[in-house]
């Protein structure tokens, strides 16, 4: 495929090399710039390093997890209809979100190898910009209340499914704000190796988050029984209160002094227009990702209600075990992205091929699972109600589960590479890729499937080819090494900053 990513220099490796990030810093000749540099560290680019740094990523990640397993069953026992409404009501929810989650988000990138570079007076600011932009375009995703009624109706599900699904998309809505403020604060932390304070801040909002699903949807401890809108809004409760611990500890006096985080708030034109040139097109890969699936979802909602059922349940299940690999992804961008920023790109390499060896090796233990043990993870959905619905749904998703387990390892190469490629600037590859193999290779052949009146097996089928193809392109851009002499920071001394 022909490359339309932007290279911002060519650059040769420096006689003088910089070690790794571990803990609260980036050792380099000039350590002193850190609170807590750390003089032991492990050989670059080996697993060591990378654990160290991926360790809280994924256990930050597996709140995650548990906070989805634990509302799917939830509402699975509450009411199964509620558990398969849920899961459109969030693809509607995460196809704009995504975009912006991940524009906002990829300020770790900036301060990566702003770190690299040992310019932590730009750190604030780039962090800042992402900040004015959540702010805006959590605003502006409240939008989507009025309009809940209308997307939800384009799926054309049954009248029942419609108004669950409006409800909890309606709840998600007033969680996008507090959510797009702690993904840009996250990168702060995160592109520094900061990545314990990441978890952190991902802790206090899930403990809150399971607390008050807990007794929302079930109505206990004086609550009304709410049911999915009480998994709504223990969502956005969540999501507050982790920003609200992510702003306090960005705004902390230590960090005030060392990287500018409270006199570099103003708006600057130039670095904010490469936030949006680099992380706008990482963010229109999650939207085009987010897109597909949605659009696949909705068209196998058309297949009747337990193929819709079953769908859901299989990629909730799915989402348990997929979720913690991201966690290793976040940290090989990190990775990458110093390693550039301190012109080692032999070492970004390395880092890249270590953590594909650890998520392969991972994947490789789900898809056993997978395969051995299908009707044990099924069953412990299976609630009271309605046993004759979650008979039928049951019954479908052990062969759906066959399919993620064959695409389990390339959706590894995915990940590895993927996040690889965003650390380095290499972002309108990774749109452009999935929009091009996504449309002709997934949903036009679903979208026939369900013309011609077929079964959900063959849907999933086509997903499964599509993934495939997705990690060996990746592969491919990967080792062309393109991406070795890519940058998102500006490489002259700062001048003034132009301010508004």
């Amino acid at each position: 495929m022909r490359s339309h990513a932007i290279t911002e220099e060519s650059v040769d490796e420096p006689a003088s090399q910089i070690e790794s990030p571990i803990g609260d810093t980036f050792v380099s000749d000039n350590p002193s710039i850190e609170d807590d540099a750390i003089t032991d560290q492990p050989p670059p680019g080996g697993s060591r390093e990378l654990l160290m740094l991926a360790a809280p990523l994924v256990v930050s990640q597996s709140f995650m997890t548990v906070q989805v397993f634990l509302d799917t069953v939830l509402l699975a026992w509450h009411d199964p209809r509620e558990m398969a409404a849920s899961f459109p009501a969030v693809m509607w929810f995460w196809l704009p979100f995504g975009l912006l989650q991940v524009t906002a988000g990829y300020v770790s990138t900036f301060v990566a190898q702003y770190t690299g570079a040992d310019r932590p007076e730009r750190v604030g600011p780039a962090v800042w910009q992402g900040l004015h932009f959540a702010m805006l375009a959590g605003l502006l995703f409240l939008a989507m209340v009025p309009a809940a009624p209308f997307l939800i109706a384009l799926g054309g599900h049954t009248p029942a499914l419609q108004s669950l699904e409006v409800i909890y998309l309606r709840c998600l809505c007033f969680a996008a704000l507090p959510m797009l403020l702690m993904s840009a604060v996250n990168g702060f932390f995160s592109g520094r190796g900061r990545t314990w304070v990441v978890l952190g801040i991902e802790a206090a909002g899930t403990a809150v988050n399971m607390l008050f699903s807990l007794v929302l949807i079930f109505g206990r401890a004086g609550f009304p029984e709410m049911g999915i809108a009480g998994a709504g809004w223990a969502t956005v409760a969540g999501s507050w209160v982790s920003a609200l611990v992510a702003m306090a500890l960005f705004l902390r006096p230590l960090y005030r002094n060392q990287f500018n985080t409270l006199r570099g708030w103003r708006f600057e034109r130039a670095l904010f227009g490469r936030l949006m040139k680099y992380g706008g097109p990482a963010g229109a890969q999650v939207f085009l990702d987010v897109l597909v699936f949605h659009v696949f979802v909705q068209l196998v909602g058309r297949l009747g209600e337990a193929a819709t059922g079953a769908t859901t349940l299989t990629v909730r299940l799915n989402m348990v075990a997929f979720l913690p690999m991201l966690g290793i992804g976040q940290a090989v961008s990190i990775l990458v992205g110093q390693r550039l920023g301190a012109n080692q790109p032999h070492l970004a390499e390395r880092s890249a091929y270590t953590g594909l060896k650890w998520v392969c090796g991972y994947m490789s233990l789900v898809a056993a699972v997978y395969l051995l043990f299908p009707e044990a993870l099924v069953a412990m959905f299976e609630g009271k109600r309605d046993p004759e619905s979650f008979a039928a749904v049951a019954a479908i998703v052990p062969s759906l589960l066959a399919c993620v387990a064959l695409y389990s390892l390339a959706d590894g190469v995915n990940v590895t590479f993927s996040f690889a490629l965003r650390g380095a600037g290499d972002t309108r590859f990774v749109s452009l890729l999935t929009f091009a193999l996504a449309w002709p290779l997934m949903v036009a052949p679903t979208f026939l499937v369900v013309r011609a009146g077929g079964n959900v097996y063959w849907a999933w089928a086509f997903a499964t080819a599509y993934i495939i193809a997705m990690a060996f392109c990746f592969m491919l851009r990967f080792r062309s090494g393109k991406w070795k002499s890519m940058r998102v920071i500006e490489t002259a001394p700062d001048l003034p900053s132009e301010t508004v």
